[in-house]
Order: structure tokens, then C-alpha cells, then sequence
């Protein structure tokens, strides 16, 4: 594929290159039997944010705006504080160095080693180059059988990341996904944007046989709004021919089309017929909400959900979740968070660590959405990184009402909120020109 692609800057050797090598590691194959923790990408995040820092002593100017650092600081008081009420000293270190990790040091990284445009679509085009790499992994393990087990067969495409993590593949394909129409609708030469669309119609296959239903709603909403904020016309246009393309490819071809019927179907059926995952995501939820009532402004500390979970917990709660097949032999994986960041959140860390968090991810969602708004009043170049960066935003953060961090593909939700970061705090509010002056 030409990635030349209006990035002629990468040859001068773009600081960004190390952030593109951590989303390229997320390419390598998951170690059967893995635990799903962290991994390379997540060794050589804290070389770039390293790295970073060092590019900043060296050329002595300061680092982010007022604004960049408060927005991007917000949640150290509430992680300091659930930290300090964790149930040892071990989790506590621990989980304050991941989330900072996750939160502030990487999307910090990532914004400040973002030059201009350029770089951030340099960026952008690397998470489609990986969403199609793990989206052909994934349709392959569905078209052979060798993916996860579901519903008694081994068809789940998961990527290189196995059955530990079943939401790796599905995350790493949204953002791609999100990001190649963010690409296709902005106003770059028409053979680049014919590339994204093509991306973008190639990703909607493995995205639906990942059966990740959290994943499906969240891209239905984030690629809905991009499409809504590049135009009704275009809205309707692009709507149609994705829904064509899913039409031909599952009922035309007959991709799995009985299961993913089954799957969707049961997005409705959550109050009335749940089956056992969603019983026991709404098991934990509840247990989740019963510890910030216990401690409602501090929480019950960082790593604090596991041992706290059977104490708030219904009889409903299943023991575990069973994972087999891609390479790995059968296992049941304990419960161990509530599948939902905001309710995690307010559980272990109180009001005070949501309001830091999700307080500063609306900010960064405000700031991109009057980025845009800029450039579409002033007609200037760039609508494709507002596209990109707004629509990534708004896919985490609908992700976040059904995942929550963990796992290999972590460290790809650090580098995502970096480059909406950008947008947000200094492509779309002007600060690049004022730097390149």
C-alpha cells in the first residue's frame, strides 16, 4: 500500500516514529496462556515517555500550556489519593504506575511529540495499518476455525492477542476503523481518500466477526457522529454504501450470519432474556456501585475491586469466564473488574478520581469539537484530524460503559488519547501555527 500518503515528513525522521513503533509492536502474537497483562508495547511506552523527556531538557522550552497541563493533570489527585487507600502498599504502586501510565504519561508523551498534521496522520494511518493486519488474522481464524470459542466453536477472530483478551482484536479494529473514516471524509487528494474508504469498508468484516457487541455500539456511534459532522449530504452517502457492504457481505455471502443475528439481537435482549455474561456484567456493576456507597468520595483503593467484589456481590455472579481456542488450551478467567471504567473508577477511586478522569476526557472532547468547528468557520485544512481525533474520543469513551482497561492492547487507549490530545490542546485551537511562526 503507498503510505506515502501525504506524509513526506517521515523520511526526516518524525519524533512521532517511536510512538508508531509501540502501536507496530501491538502486531505481535500474545504468548499462549498469557496472563494478558502488559507487554513490549508496554516496555517501550515508558522509553518514549523517557525519550520524551529527555527531547524536552535538551531543547528547554516548556513542555504544554496552562491549559494542556491542567486537563492532562486532573487525574493525579484522585489516583494519589486511592493510592494512598489501597489495601497495600504493592497495589497501590502498582496500579497509580498504570494508570498514570495509561492516563497522563503516554497521552502526554504522544501530544507533545506530535509536530503538526502530518505526524498526527502519520499516526492515524498506523493504527489502520494495524487494524488490518489483526482484522486479517481475525478473519482468517473465523474462516478456519482456529479463533476463540463461541458458543461451542472456535470462531471468534481475536488477532494475535488469543482468548485471554477477546476485546484486543475488536479495540485495535475500531480505532483503525475510526480512524480511516476520519481519513476518508476529510479533504486530502481523492486516491488517499479512496484508500481510507477502502479501509474503512475492509475493517466493518473482522469488527463483526470479533462478536464484540460494546465494540459494535461504540463504532456505530463514533463513526455516526464523524459522519454527521462532515456533512448530512456525505452522512448519507457513506451510510449507504457501509450499509450495502454489510448486506453483501453477510447476507449475500453468508458470513456467519446466524450468530451475528443472534449477537445483535441480544443487545435488546439485555432487561428481559440476558444470557450469563451479560448477568454477570450487571452482577459487578451493582458490586461496583455498592462499594463507592461504602466509600463514596476516596473509594475503596486502586486494585481494591477483586477482594472487594463477593462482599457487594449477588448469589447471580458466575465463578468465572470460560476462554479456549487461538493457540490456547481451556481456562476460566476469574472476574476480576466490572467490565465498566466509569463504575471501576468510582469504586476504587470515589467521586474525587471520576471527576479527575472522566472530567478530563469530556474537556479533551469539548476542546476537539470546537477544533473542528474552527476549521470548518475558517474553511482551513486539517477537518480530517478533527474527524479522527473526535471520533476516537467519543469511541472510548462509549467503550468505557462496557470495557475497562486490561490486557495487551491497553497501551493503544494511552496512544489514542495523546492524539486526540493534540487536536484538542494545540492542532485545533491554532497553537500549531503560532508554534510554526
Amino acid at each position: 500500500m503507498s503510505l506515502a500518503l501525504s506524509l513526506p515528513r517521515a523520511r526526516t525522521l518524525s519524533p512521532v516514529l517511536p510512538v508508531v513503533a509501540v502501536v507496530a509492536l501491538l502486531a505481535l502474537p500474545v504468548s499462549p496462556g498469557g496472563e494478558g497483562g502488559a507487554g513490549p508495547a508496554d516496555a517501550l511506552s515508558a522509553l518514549v515517555v523517557l525519550y520524551c523527556a529527555v527531547r524536552l531538557l535538551r531543547q528547554r522550552r516548556r513542555p504544554l500550556s496552562r491549559t494542556a497541563a491542567v486537563v492532562l493533570g486532573l487525574p493525579v489527585v484522585g489516583l494519589a489519593l486511592a493510592a494512598a487507600g489501597a489495601s497495600s502498599p504493592g497495589a497501590g504502586i502498582t496500579g497509580l504506575g498504570r494508570y498514570l501510565q495509561i492516563f497522563v504519561l503516554v497521552p502526554a508523551a504522544v501530544l507533545l511529540l506530535i509536530r503538526d498534521r502530518s505526524d498526527f496522520r502519520l499516526l492515524a494511518w498506523s493504527f489502520v495499518g494495524l487494524a488490518g493486519w489483526q482484522g486479517a488474522v481475525g478473519v482468517h481464524q473465523f474462516a478456519t476455525g482456529t479463533g476463540a470459542s463461541y458458543q461451542g466453536e472456535t470462531i471468534r477472530a481475536v488477532g494475535t492477542f488469543g482468548p485471554q483478551d477477546v476485546m484486543g482484536m475488536a479495540t485495535v479494529v475500531s480505532f483503525g476503523l475510526v480512524c480511516a473514516v476520519g481519513l476518508a471524509l476529510g479533504r486530502a487528494p481523492v486516491r488517499q481518500r479512496a484508500i481510507a474508504t477502502a479501509c474503512a469498508l475492509g475493517l466493518l468484516l473482522p469488527l463483526a466477526l470479533s462478536f464484540s457487541r460494546g465494540a459494535w455500539i461504540a463504532a456505530a456511534v463514533a463513526c455516526s457522529a464523524q459522519l454527521a459532522l462532515a456533512g448530512v449530504r456525505r452522512a448519507l452517502t457513506v451510510g449507504a454504501v457501509a450499509v450495502a457492504a454489510g448486506i453483501v457481505l453477510v447476507g449475500g455471502f453468508g458470513v456467519g450470519s446466524a450468530m451475528l443475528q443472534e449477537r445483535v439481537g441480544s443487545i435488546t435482549r439485555v432487561a428481559d432474556a440476558p444470557d450469563q455474561s451479560v448477568t454477570d456484567r450487571y452482577t459487578m456493576w451493582a458490586a461496583a456501585a455498592g462499594m463507592w456507597r461504602d466509600r463514596p468520595l476516596t473509594g475503596v483503593g486502586l486494585k481494591g475491586f477483586p477482594e472487594n467484589r463477593d462482599a457487594h456481590a449477588s448469589v447471580a455472579l458466575s465463578a468465572g469466564s470460560d476462554t479456549d481456542g487461538a493457540g490456547a488450551g481451556f481456562r476460566r478467567q476469574p472476574l476480576l473488574s466490572p467490565h465498566n471504567m466509569y463504575l471501576l473508577i468510582l469504586g476504587e477511586q470515589g467521586l474525587v478520581g471520576l471527576l479527575g478522569l472522566a472530567g478530563g476526557w469530556l474537556a479533551l472532547l469539548v476542546c476537539a469539537v470546537r477544533g473542528w468547528a474552527r476549521v470548518r468557520r475558517a474553511g482551513a485544512p486539517g477537518p480530517d484530524c478533527a474527524l479522527v481525533a473526535c471520533g476516537l474520543l467519543l469511541w472510548q469513551l462509549t467503550d468505557f460503559l462496557y470495557a475497562d482497561i486490561g490486557g495487551p492492547s491497553t497501551v493503544l487507549t494511552a496512544v489514542c488519547l495523546g492524539l486526540a490530545a493534540w487536536w484538542a490542546l494545540v492542532g485545533g485551537d491554532g497553537r500549531e501555527e503560532a508554534l510554526a511562526r
